[in-house]
C-alpha cells in the first residue's frame, strides 16, 4: 500500500473533528479510497468518513487494507505538515509508514493497534425533514443554543427551520425557505449540544451543511467536500423540555 496526498491539512482537518467522538478507529483502504465507521464510547453519535481515490496523487494498492490507528497518535504526526508539504503513506507490517516531504523529507511510523470491535455500518434511516443550510448561519445558531441549555430543538413549523434552546434563558434562530433549502413536514426533535458543537467544527470545512431529521428521530448531518465526505447520525434527547 502506498498512498501520496498532496493536501495532506485535508485529512489532519478530519482526524481533529473526527478525534473529538472517537480515539481508536479503523481505517479501511480499498479501490473506493480510504474510509471508516465509528461509534462514539456512550453509543449516542456515530461518524463516517470517506476520502476519495481522487484526492490521491499517487494511490498504489492491491488488496483492502485495514489499519487500526490512534487517531491522538496520529493527529500529532499529521500536524508536523506544512501548508506545502506533501504526504506518503505506506504499510509496513504492523506498522505505518509516514513520510512528509517539503524541503527536507521527513519520515515516521505509527504502531497499528489490534481493534476488537465489530465491523459497522451506517443505519438505513428514514427522515421526513431535510435542510441545506449555510455552515457559518448553522454554526451561529448551534453557538447561540449553547450558552443558555445543553439541548436543542430542531424544529419545522409551516415551512420554517427553528434551532431552538430553552432552559431558565432562551435561544432560537428561524430560517425560512429564502435562507435555507427546507424540504419537511412540521417536526421537533431534541438534540445534545454537546455532540452538536463537535459536529459544526466539521462544518467549518464546507460551504453548506446538510441536516436530516424527524420527529423524536436521529439526525444525520452530512458535509461535503471535494472528494472527502463526513457524515454524523446523532441519537435524540427525548426528555420533556425544561
Amino acid at each position: 500500500m502506498l498512498l501520496k496526498i498532496e493536501n495532506p491539512n485535508l485529512l489532519l482537518k478530519a482526524v481533529e473533528i473526527i478525534s473529538e467522538l472517537v480515539v481508536e478507529v479503523k481505517f479501511k483502504v480499498n479501490d473506493s479510497g480510504m474510509s471508516l465507521i465509528a461509534i462514539d464510547p456512550a453509543n449516542v453519535a456515530m461518524v463516517r468518513f470517506n476520502l476519495l481515490k481522487n484526492a490521491f496523487s499517487q494511490f498504489e494498492n492491491s488488496k483492502e487494507e485495514i489499519l487500526g490507528v490512534n487517531l491522538d497518535n496520529l493527529k500529532r504526526i499529521l500536524k508536523r505538515c506544512k501548508s506545502h508539504s506533501s504526504l506518503i503513506l505506506r504499510r509496513d507490517e504492523n506498522k505505518l509508514s509516514i513520510e512528509i516531504q517539503d524541503k527536507i523529507k521527513r519520515s515516521f511510523t505509527l504502531n497499528l493497534i489490534e481493534i476488537e470491535n465489530e465491523d459497522k455500518e451506517m443505519p438505513n434511516l428514514e427522515f421526513s425533514s431535510k435542510v441545506e443550510m449555510n455552515s457559518l448561519d448553522l454554526i451561529d445558531a448551534i453557538e447561540d443554543c449553547s450558552v443558555v441549555a445543553d439541548a436543542c430543538s430542531f424544529i419545522i413549523n409551516e415551512g420554517n427551520f427553528i434551532i431552538e434552546a430553552k432552559n431558565l434563558n432562551s435561544a432560537k434562530s428561524e430560517f425560512s425557505g429564502d435562507e435555507a433549502k427546507i424540504e419537511a413536514e412540521n417536526c421537533k426533535a431534541r438534540y445534545s449540544l454537546e455532540y452538536l458543537q463537535k459536529f459544526i467544527k466539521g462544518s467549518k470545512l464546507c460551504e453548506k451543511t446538510i441536516l436530516n431529521f424527524a420527529e423524536d428521530h436521529p439526525l444525520k448531518m452530512d458535509l461535503r467536500i471535494e472528494n472527502m465526505e463526513i457524515n454524523f447520525i446523532l441519537a435524540p434527547r427525548v426528555e420533556t423540555e425544561d
